[in-house]
């Protein structure tokens, strides 16, 4: 019938893998559009804590088709890893997933080209997880990619020909000193394991589900603001991050988008290098990061925080179409006294709501304060009755943004969820 798209307004780490799991009972397919192991999405439930990422969020819900889209760039040793374990938890997830044939393979080469990249910036590096992503998709751009189609068959001339390449790069434009051997028995392996799923031409299965009045949900991975066109360039991701890249991602047409889902933080995070207006580099940052666990799901590093900044929010409403908003981690400020919001950006003297071409350290944040909740989460979660100041201050963002929170999340287990 139509797809929802379900993307983060922030920097990563919004808690997409949680609301995309809350959704999936109403849906008949999930399926991820663009990104690959750089992503960690994480789930709670039954006391229990999964992180995926390359498989879709939907995976732990019976009778739904999960969906790897031809944007995704797969690494197949840690996409074998990723399958053993859920495997290892009982879950059956061979006849309910399906992987495009279209999606682009992460090579062992990739790794290193990104580490390589990455020391020879110096000082200026972007903070790359280091797991081979920008390679690949510079490969795929360039029509140099080996693509999962690719490994169907017999491959291997393909492969040497692409690692030719690559080594040729290692060797004329760094000094990097590298161990390909070990990655690349796992890697050969890894790809023989992945052979034994379902590959396959995704778009037409994604539009013929649509013909048939289904319900698809459209996974974003990482957020908005590391878009490679309107992110913090350059300390974005390789991809496209927004709601429209579900459709090169998938293969649907922008028509059959229907509502587009937003999910933010009630504060900000930002792992690794890049700016970060209102980040709090004080104690108060140090006590958002320790009462809401922000180290990364995929790389372990400590998440910088800051408050919620309502100008980079609403251009990435802007820029996806959002039709309905999920915030998360209400919970995690319930302590505060004090809870302020970044309603503008001061620069040279001037106050404006419009986010900029680049943001520096000259660009100074404008904050309005709002009292606390300190609520009592299990008895909210309870009654669904919300304190007076947690009202004020989801109603103040609905009022500046004019989209609606429809989710609230208090907690990261999956009943610890509100539907307002």
């Amino acid at each position: 019938m139509a797809v929802n798209v379900l993307v983060g307004l922030q920097w990563g780490d919004e808690g997409k893998g949680k609301i995309v799991d809350v959704l999936t009972p109403q849906m008949d397919a999930v399926c991820r559009f663009q990104g690959g192991p750089n992503a960690g999405h994480t789930l709670e439930f039954n006391n229990k804590k999964y992180v995926l990422h390359t498989i879709p969020s939907g995976i732990f819900r019976e009778d739904v088709v999960n969906i790897i889209g031809n944007g995704v760039v797969i690494d197949p040793v840690i996409f074998q890893e990723e399958v053993e374990k859920l495997e290892a938890s009982d879950k059956n997830i061979r006849e309910r997933l399906f992987i495009s044939k279209r999606a682009t393979l992460i090579m062992p080469t990739h790794r290193i080209l990104d580490a390589a990249n990455e020391a020879a910036k110096g000082k200026n590096k972007i903070g790359s997880t280091l797991k081979g992503i920008g390679p690949t998709y510079t490969d795929k751009v360039s029509r140099n990619a080996l693509r999962v189609g690719d490994v169907v068959g017999e491959y291997m001339d393909k492969y040497n020909r692409a690692k030719q390449r690559h080594l040729d790069i290692l060797d004329k434009l760094h000094q990097f000193e590298y161990d390909l051997k070990e990655y690349e028995g796992k890697w050969h392996k890894a790809v023989e394991f992945l052979n034994s799923f379902k590959l396959i031409d995704t778009e037409h299965l994604i539009n013929n589900m649509l013909k048939e009045n289904k319900e698809i949900l459209a996974e974003g991975a990482q957020g908005s603001l590391l878009d490679i066109d309107f992110g913090t360039y350059p300390f974005v991701t390789s991809s496209s991050t927004l709601s429209s890249g579900a459709c090169t991602g998938l293969g649907i047409a922008p028509s059959k988008v229907k509502e587009v889902t937003g999910i933010f933080k009630a504060y900000c995070t930002r792992v690794g290098m890049g700016p970060f207006t209102t980040e709090l580099e004080c104690e108060t940052g140090e006590r958002i990061r320790q009462e809401g666990h922000e180290f990364g799901a995929t790389t372990g590093r400590n998440r910088r925080c800051g408050w919620l900044d309502l100008v980079a929010l609403n251009y990435t409403i802007m820029l996806n179409g959002v039709t309905q908003l999920a915030m998360m981690k209400a919970d995690v400020l319930n302590e505060f006294d004090t809870v302020k919001v970044a309603v503008g950006y001061e620069i040279d003297g001037k106050i404006t709501k419009e986010f900029p071409y680049e943001l520096t350290d000259e660009v100074k944040p404008v904050y309005k304060e709002f009292p606390g909740w300190k609520i009592d989460v299990d008895g909210v979660l309870k009654t669904g009755k919300l304190p007076k100041e947690l009202k004020e201050y989801i109603a103040f963002i609905e009022d500046e943004t004019g989209v609606k929170i429809k989710i609230l999340s208090l907690g990261p287990d999956r009943k610890a969820t509100l539907n307002l």
